[in-house]
């Protein structure tokens, strides 16, 4: 990674990131959910959750932004139901990138 993209990658905020994910997402046709304003919403549950060929939930971060015990709990719950999920940050756009273009179905019974 360049000091460049290292500089911006700590200056976006988490709002910033947001958008540029969910660009990234309707660009390759996900279907994308976002409570926008959680008051009420159960402490944790991640920020996104994608659906295209495969349904992913994602709790984004800034650079510096910490996840609580309440999103770990969610995210280990959904994985450990068998769902797909993931902590992004600036610094991962390239694995988020490779991970939406990627097509994953998993063929149910």
């Amino acid at each position: 990674m360049t000091t460049a993209r290292r500089t911006l990658d700590l200056a976006m905020s988490e709002d910033q990131w947001q958008a540029t994910i969910m660009d990234l997402a309707f660009a390759l046709q996900w279907d994308a959910y976002h409570t926008h304003d959680s008051r009420g919403s159960q402490p944790g549950f991640p920020d996104l959750v994608l659906v295209r060929d495969r349904v992913i939930f994602a709790e984004l971060k800034t650079e510096r932004g910490r996840t609580t015990a309440q999103q770990y709990g969610w995210q280990l719950r959904l994985k450990d139901a068998g769902a797909e999920t993931y902590i992004w940050r600036p610094r991962d756009y390239p694995q988020v990138e490779q991970t939406l273009r990627v097509p994953t179905r998993v063929e149910r019974p």
